[in-house]
């Protein structure tokens, strides 16, 4: 009876690991800004912060009105309490992490932001961004609740999104200026136009999204040629090729899509033995690469 609650237990933590994926991105923004005439004197965008997230909880929408921590993010390239707003909202587990990415002044060398290795759970697959276009009255670059998940439950290797300068609604102005009158009543954030700023009808720069690392839901499970064994395993493993396909090269990651142990072998080698006993009980994805030039993922289990 013992063993059976056991093996219940065992299976309904199989299952929940693999319910709850993550992936690993990459996020640039490279900047369009030159496009839209002369700019002003210290021209940059602040950090570039957010949060990843679940669609219960909003940071900043077109149409809405922006909270104190995305006026002072507009208004100054200040994060602070924008900060206490994700965390709020990851105290509530509506979020998962609070990003901060660098800022950016842009010159003919260097037209980008980069936020390298974001992990995502599949639990907050949405992502919110903005930075303040400074100096400015209160206007911003801005993304909200981008999904990185289809709806097919499945990770998106890559989204590219044209971004437009927004105003924030808080403080009043046209021109490259801060310090001006506070708008009273608060607007609903919306996007600036040639009428009212100094910015074209030209995106004003473009983001993109790049999944980096492997998860759980796209390694290739089938064994083919390559057989490892014993599986379950209490850490020592035996994997065997046939002599056609000797291996190279073994990565082995942990659920969440780390990279724990890896292996390179000079010679080639069909029968290797491995030693795993020193890695915590779990499930492992063992990614095996021939010398045929063929990659292959197998499912382990260490007790």
């Amino acid at each position: 009876m013992k063993k059976r609650i056991l093996n219940s237990i065992i299976l309904l933590l199989v299952f929940t690991t693999y319910s709850q994926t993550t992936a690993t991105y990459d996020i640039v923004f490279t900047s369009n800004w030159a496009s839209h005439g002369t700019l002003p004197g210290n021209a940059h965008f602040t950090e570039l912060v957010g949060a990843t997230h679940n669609n219960n909880i909003v940071f900043l929408e077109m149409g809405g009105l922006a909270t104190p921590g995305i006026e002072d993010v507009a208004e100054l390239g200040l994060f602070g309490d924008f900060s206490n707003e994700v965390n709020t909202a990851i105290a509530a587990n509506n979020a998962d992490q609070f990003i901060e990415g660098p800022n950016l002044f842009p010159t003919s060398s260097n037209q980008t932001i980069k936020i390298n290795d974001l992990t995502v759970s599949s639990d907050y697959p949405l992502v919110s961004l903005a930075s303040m276009i400074a100096p400015s009255p209160d206007w911003m670059i801005a993304v909200n609740s981008i999904s990185l998940i289809d709806n097919g439950g499945q990770w998106i290797p890559e989204i590219s999104i044209d971004l437009f300068p927004y105003d924030a609604g808080t403080e009043e102005g046209t021109g490259y200026s801060l310090n001006n009158n506070a708008t009273n009543p608060h607007e609903a954030i919306s996007m600036l136009s040639p009428s009212n700023s100094p910015f074209n009808s030209d995106k004003i720069g473009t983001i993109v999204f790049t999944q980096k690392q492997l998860n759980v839901q796209d390694f290739n499970t089938q064994k083919d040629d390559i057989t490892i064994s014993p599986n379950p395993s209490d850490g020592n493993i035996s994997i065997q090729t046939n002599h056609a396909s000797t291996l190279k090269e073994i990565e082995i990651y942990n659920v969440l899509g780390k990279q724990v142990r890896r292996y390179n072998f000079k010679q080639s080698n069909s029968n290797i033995n491995l030693n795993l006993s020193n890695l915590n009980a779990g499930i492992y994805l063992v990614r095996l690469h021939t010398n045929s030039g063929t990659t292959e993922t197998q499912k382990i289990i260490l007790r």
